[in-house]
This record gives structure tokens, C-alpha cells and sequence, in this order.
């Protein structure tokens, strides 16, 4: 088997003339070039350049080599070329929040792989801030993530307004006694808010009922556990919204926002356009379970 490497040397000392102007050209030193010519000629057992010349010319085998030469060196090319643009077209990395990892998002992706039957979505999740550095670290293409302040890289932005929910029906506690709270675990922003809006009213609490999982909270609080902080879209039925009157101050909301790779591929940047419909349609209805 001929050596690419050995063949790409080999033509562009033809082309360029000499062996000085090649190296030049292929950012190499002029003795690795010449080493590569001499290996090429040993390989074919013949030479394959008339050095007697000013201007370097092929002998008649190197002149039967020329055209095989730019041939495999084309089809080479055409070939990474062919799996680079497969590999980007087959693989987008999506990072998001557990809370999409259920039914929410399914229908957006499969929207978009239904017209890029190649594509292939690698969704992670988990928290906000870990996923915000993976992305940072160039682990992911596509990042949804909430966060109290965008970064200026942010590709778009929408408003995630937050409320106090407690059951539908249940009695609230007394002014004077703890509130029993449904949360994140500890680090996470939603259970950070909270926690920091009951101490600056002055107000005792405890978690009564703790999980990573959204939807969870949502159904504790709805079954009568205790009260949370959490996104307005997740208020159904069976949530009761608090509001300032009953000693819940309305929070500040947070942003969901859109992190995108400058480079992607068409189904990259198709399944980016289908996050961003979502997310309009999201922000303008941020309670349609209520």
C-alpha cells in the first residue's frame, strides 16, 4: 500500500518545482520532504524524480505516477470529507434540565429527526450549573439551561417565571410555625430562592420531602407533603398558586436559556430552531396546567 503521506510530498515537489518551495507548502522541513520522496521511490523500486535539473521534473515512472497520485489523494479527501459531514449530521449533543427529560421535549426532537432521518440526539441532564460548565468545557452542542443572569454568549432567552404552590384545598401553616417544604436537593437554584425568600420574611422551615425529579415535586405537593417554589408550568389541578397576601412574596423569575455551538450541522441548526419555537410557545403560556 502506497503512503498518502509519501504521495502528497511527492506531488507537490512536481508542482512547486523544488524540494525548498514543497516544504514550504506542506509546513515540513526540507529534509523530511526528501526523506519522504526517497521512501516513495524505494517503495516503487524506481526513481521517480530527475534531481539533475534546476527545476525538479518527473521522470517517466513519476510521470505515470502523477495522475494515480491525484486521484487517491482526491478520493482520500472526498472520503473525510464524506464521514466528518456524516459524523456532524449524525450527532447533536443536547444538554437540559431533568424536567425535560420525560415527555416534554420528545415531540420537538422527534419533529426534527423525522426530516434528518440521520440524526442522532445525545441528551444529558441535570443541574443548571453543571450542565452550564460541560458546555463551557465543549461537551455539549446545544444547551437549555435556567439561570438567574444569561451569559453574554447566550443565543436567546425567554422568561421562566417561578410561584409558591401548595395543594389544591390545603390549609396553609400558621404564621408562627415552620413551612413544610417540597424541594431540590441542596445547590440546586429553585430550592436556593426559596429557602432565601422564607428567611428574609422571617419565616421557620424544613424540607419535608426532597428529589432531583420535577415532576416528583410537583405530584408531593399535590398530594398534601408541603409547599414549593417551582416553575409556573408546572402548576396543574391539583396546585393552588400562594400568593403575597398569604405571606408568599411573588419571586423574581428565571431565564431559560438557548446555548448554541457556532458550527452545527443542518440538523444542528434544525433542531435548534424546533428548541426555540418550543420555548416561544412555553413562555407564552407559563401556566397551562392551571
Amino acid at each position: 500500500m502506497i503512503d498518502p503521506v509519501l504521495l502528497r510530498s511527492f506531488l507537490t515537489v512536481v508542482d512547486t518545482g523544488n524540494f525548498t518551495r514543497a516544504a514550504e507548502y506542506l509546513h515540513l522541513t526540507q529534509s523530511t520532504v526528501s526523506q519522504h520522496v526517497i521512501r516513495l521511490e524505494d517503495n516503487l523500486g524506481c526513481r521517480l524524480l530527475d534531481r539533475t535539473q534546476r527545476h525538479i521534473l518527473p521522470t517517466e515512472e513519476g510521470e505515470r505516477l502523477l495522475g494515480y497520485a491525484r486521484s487517491i489523494l482526491r478520493l482520500a479527501e472526498e472520503a473525510r470529507e464524506s464521514v466528518a459531514a456524516a459524523q456532524a449530521s449524525a450527532v447533536v449533543r443536547l444538554g437540559a434540565p431533568e424536567e425535560f427529560m420525560g415527555s416534554t421535549l420528545m415531540p420537538t426532537i422527534a419533529s426534527v429527526q423525522a426530516a434528518h432521518p440521520r440524526l442522532r440526539v445525545e441528551v444529558e441532564g441535570g443541574l443548571s450549573h453543571e450542565l452550564l460548565r460541560r458546555y463551557r468545557e465543549g461537551e455539549l452542542d446545544l444547551l437549555l439551561v435556567k439561570q438567574w443572569e444569561v451569559d453574554a454568549d447566550c443565543h436567546a432567552q425567554w422568561p421562566e417565571p417561578l410561584c409558591w404552590i401548595a395543594a389544591a384545598g390545603a390549609a396553609l401553616p400558621a404564621p408562627d410555625t415552620a413551612v413544610p417544604l417540597v424541594a431540590f436537593p441542596a445547590g440546586a437554584l429553585y430550592r436556593q430562592e426559596m429557602t432565601a425568600m422564607l428567611e428574609s420574611c422571617g419565616r421557620p422551615w424544613h424540607v419535608r420531602f426532597s428529589s432531583p425529579s420535577l415532576p416528583s415535586l410537583a405530584a408531593a405537593v399535590a398530594a398534601g407533603l408541603g409547599i414549593s417554589l417551582l416553575p409556573a408550568a408546572c402548576v396543574s389541578a391539583g396546585h393552588r398558586v400562594l400568593r403575597a397576601g398569604e405571606g408568599f412574596p411573588a419571586p423574581a423569575g428565571l431565564r431559560l436559556a438557548l446555548y448554541a455551538r457556532s458550527r452545527l450541522s443542518d440538523a444542528g441548526h434544525a433542531l435548534k430552531r424546533a428548541l426555540e419555537a418550543y420555548c416561544e410557545l412555553r413562555a407564552s403560556n407559563p401556566m397551562p396546567g392551571a
